[in-house]
């Protein structure tokens, strides 16, 4: 059975100032999800699903709707603040989405075979998806997911400090535990620095490998990302800008022994659009890749 592409795309954009899932990146317009799309087709996967939320449907789909029909199969699924969660009869007052582990629960009634989870506006390589498409199709187990890994030096903004999950790993490669680190910049002297939580600045290795959002997980995790959510829901509810993210999930679920987690470490360039001001470099660096010919004029 082939894996499934699971896209979140259902982001506000507050810092980017625009709805990036849709902006065109690439030499024809192209989005950075027709990318990963196309390097999903490329590795092997047989379908993607999109989270989103009603209020972009129309922009989203003027964008992509029909595109990709012909070459892989695409389904829809909504993200709204009040989507209904079995367990859960009122939904509080709030502004921002519930986060991306529960994004991932949306998608539970379109996907029943492994498969890997993607940011809308984060590019990711194409040599990541095809090791992640590989572990999909031969390894993945209800408790054995992955997870790739970047080096911190290729997935730094030079527009703004990021926030990275910091991973550690046994000598098997199995993830032991994920540290979130903020205010990740890279100085002037070429040492990178992070805050802590007393806004105390430390170094951290460029080669520390980092989490930028590419998960590989059996369908099994719906069943734990629904018990999870529960208790989240029942403890933050009433915070309005609290959010349940899955490296905490996943984080989690390690520490209680439910699951394993390999890292699949990936030397491939991270590119993403946190800040307005990261078009430019993302733009060229696509263009960049045309040249190369990673990818061909004019994508489909």
């Amino acid at each position: 059975m082939k894996p499934t592409l699971l896209v979140l795309a259902a982001g506000i954009g507050s810092r980017y100032g625009g709805l990036k899932q849709v902006d065109g990146i690439g030499p024809a317009g192209e989005a950075i999800i027709d990318y990963s799309v196309y390097d999903a087709i490329r590795a092997g996967f047989g379908k993607v699903v999109f989270v989103i939320r009603r209020s972009i449907e129309e922009a989203f789909k003027e964008k992509f709707a029909g595109k990709f029909d012909s070459r892989i199969a695409v389904e829809y699924i909504f993200q709204e603040i009040d989507s209904p969660v079995e367990g859960i009869t009122h939904w509080p007052e709030r502004q921002k989405p519930w986060g991306t582990g529960h994004a991932i629960l949306m998608a539970a009634p379109a996907i029943q075979e492994p498969f890997a989870v993607i940011n809308a506006d984060d590019y990711y390589g194409v040599s990541a998806f095809q090791a992640l498409a590989d572990f999909l199709k031969t390894n993945c187990t209800p408790n054995h997911y992955a997870m790739v890994g970047y080096l911190l030096r290729n997935t730094l903004s030079e527009n703004g400090a990021v926030s990275r999950g910091v991973c550690e790993m046994d000598e098997q490669h199995l993830l032991t535990n994920v540290v979130e680190r903020t205010k990740i910049q890279r100085m002037p002297d070429g040492g990178i620095l992070f805050a802590d939580e007393n806004q105390q600045m430390h170094p951290i290795s460029e080669n520390a490998v980092v989490s930028m959002n590419l998960w590989g997980f059996h369908p099994s995790i719906f069943e734990h990302l629904h018990r999870q959510f529960l208790a989240f829901f029942e403890k933050n509810n009433q915070n309005a800008k609290s959010e349940f993210y899955i490296p905490f999930a996943v984080n989690d679920l390690i520490q209680e022994g439910r699951i394993r987690l390999t890292v699949l470490p990936t030397d491939e360039q991270w590119y993403g659009v946190t800040y307005q001001d990261d078009k430019t470099t993302v733009q060229e660096a696509f263009a960049q890749l045309t040249r190369q010919g990673v990818y061909p004029e004019g994508l489909w």
